[in-house]
């Protein structure tokens, strides 16, 4: 059995909800086979958030780590290819911090790739029927501070892990008006078990070799 940490956020910015967490629970619930997976709330707070993903990690001890977001407007599931050392809040996170260009990690490297392979994960997502793509930028909230923060702890401290970053679109009880595209928990939570299974047998270093480019 391979262990995966599957992590999603607490509910931020006033929501009742935060898709990332309904997926990640569900996942964990039914895991696919020949996986075993933990899923731990994340809280939506600066620092803090980091800290919780050591101790998971620690108490855990996975294989593969991939951490979930909400992207409130994104039309699919996009698994993110980088996050950068910059915390730079539009609004404040869940204990009234709000930092604005300051490091993640104060002299850490600008950037972290992730470590899955992003587009056999995307390939996979597809494959499931869920609408998904790359994405360049997770942001410069508290999931880049995340996504930056895992790259950060595999290359300092758990050189044996590979994970990445995904964002997940909003739940359909989020936009009651229909304004913004919206995506069942468990048709998130299916997509993602397919990811899992994708990221865990294919090595990064074999990732597909297709154009996910854009051009802005």
């Amino acid at each position: 059995m391979t262990r995966v940490l599957i992590t999603g956020f607490a509910p931020f910015d006033g929501q009742q909800v935060n898709p990332s967490w309904q997926a990640a629970s569900l996942v964990a619930a039914e895991p696919p086979a020949g996986l075993a997976v933990t899923a731990v709330e994340l809280p939506c707070v600066f620092g803090k958030s980091i800290e919780v993903l050591r101790e998971a990690v620690r108490a855990s001890r996975p294989a593969l780590v991939v951490c979930l977001g909400q992207a409130g407007g994104r039309p699919g599931v996009t698994v993110e290819r980088v996050g950068i050392n910059v915390d730079d809040a539009r609004v404040p996170d869940n204990a009234g911090d709000r930092p604005i260009d300051e490091p993640v990690i104060p002299g850490g490297p600008a950037a972290y790739f992730s470590t899955l392979p992003v587009k056999a994960c995307v390939a996979a997502l597809r494959a499931a029927g869920v609408p998904a793509a790359v994405s360049n930028t997770a942001g410069t909230f508290v999931c880049n501070h995340v996504a930056y923060g895992l790259g950060y702890l595999i290359a300092t401290e758990f050189p044996h892990v590979r994970g990445g970053f995904v964002h997940v679109p909003w739940a359909p009880e989020q936009v009651t008006d229909g304004t913004a595209p919206a995506l069942e928990p468990r048709t998130v939570a299916h997509g993602l078990r397919a990811l899992l299974l994708a990221a865990a047998h294919t090595p990064t270093e074999r990732d597909l070799k297709v154009s996910e480019g854009a051009t802005h």
